[in-house]
C-alpha cells in the first residue's frame, strides 16, 4: 500500500510516497508557502491509498488539513492520541512533537528498541525509545539556528550557509573560517556529547544499549567517533506516519 506521507516542520514541509519501508518519491514544500496549490500539486502527482501527516506548525495545519480531507483519500493525522502501538513512558504525551512520535515510530518498525532517533532540523531533537514506548528526549539548538544567531546578535559577523561549513581549517584564519570552525566542530561535539550520556543513562537504568538512528539534513556533521555506530535514515519520518496509518486502518 502506498501512502502519501507529510511531515511539516517550521521551516520546510517534506513530503514522500511510502511504500513498505521505503519512500519511492519525495519532494519538499516552505511551509510559510504551504497552500491549496502548492498542496493540490502534491495530491494530484503522488497517487497514493491514504494519506498521513504530522505538523508542529498550528497555522500550516490549519491550512493544510482542510485540503488533505478534501483530497477523498483516507486521512491519518499523527498525534499522540492517534498514534497506535507507541506506548508513553513519558507525563505528558501531548507536548511531544508529532514529528518525533513519526521519528520514534519509524524506529520500531526498523530497529525495534532500545533506540535513539536523533533528528537534526530547525531544532536538534534526541528521542528515546524503550520497551516501554517512548520515554523521553532531549531539544538542542540546530545547525541553523546556530548560524543565524551568531549573525543576528552580532554587529559585524556575517551569515553563513549551513551547507558549505565542511571543509574549512580547524583554526580559522579569517572571520568566515573561524564561524566555520566554531559551528562545524562544535555542533559536532554537541552531537557526541548527547549521545554519549543518552547512551549512558539507557544503560544504567538497564534499558540496553540502544541503536542509534539519525535523520534530517545535518547528518554530514557527525562526530567521527559515531559514524560507525549509527544509521542514517534520511525517510525516518515518512516512513514512520505510513507505518502509523497503517497501524490504524480498519
Amino acid at each position: 500500500m502506498d501512502v502519501l506521507c507529510f511531515d511539516i516542520g517550521n521551516t520546510h514541509a517534506h513530503w514522500g510516497v511510502v511504500r513498505g519501508r521505503d519512500v519511492i518519491r519525495s519532494g519538499v514544500l516552505e511551509t510559510a508557502a504551504l497552500d491549496e496549490p502548492s498542496l493540490g500539486r502534491v495530491l494530484a502527482d503522488g497517487p497514493s491509498a491514504g494519506l498521513a501527516f504530522a505538523s508542529v506548525v498550528p497555522a500550516a495545519t490549519a491550512r493544510a488539513l482542510p485540503v488533505l480531507a478534501a483530497s477523498g483519500r483516507r486521512l491519518h493525522h499523527l498525534r499522540h492520541d492517534t498514534v497506535v502501538g507507541l506506548g508513553f513512558d513519558y507525563p505528558a504525551p501531548a507536548e511531544v512533537g508529532q514529528d518525533r512520535l513519526a521519528d520514534c515510530v519509524g524506529a520500531q518498525l526498523l530497529v525495534g528498541p532500545p533506540a535513539v532517533v536523533v533528528g537534526m532540523g530547525t531544532a536538534t531533537t534526541v528521542d528515546i525509545l524503550t520497551s516501554r514506548g517512548y520515554a523521553g528526549g532531549i531539544i538542542a539548538p540546530g545547525l541553523g539556528v546556530m548560524t543565524r544567531y551568531l549573525h543576528e546578535r552580532t554587529a559585524l559577523l556575517p551569515a553563513l550557509d549551513p551547507a558549505k561549513l565542511l571543509g574549512g581549517p580547524v583554526i580559522g584564519r579569517s572571520t568566515v573560517d573561524a564561524m566555520r570552525a566554531g559551528c562545524a566542530i562544535g555542533f559536532s561535539g554537541m552531537i557526541g556529547a548527547l549521545l554519549d550520556a543518552v547512551t549512558a543513562e539507557m544503560e544504567r537504568r538497564s534499558d540496553g544499549r540502544p541503536q542509534v538512528l539519525f535523520t534530517g539534513g545535518a547528518s554530514d556533521f557527525l562526530p567521527d567517533s559515531w559514524r560507525t555506530r549509527v544509521r542514517h535514515e534520511p525517510g525516518l519520518t515518512l516512513i514512520g506516519l505510513a507505518e502509523s496509518f497503517r497501524r490504524t486502518a480498519p
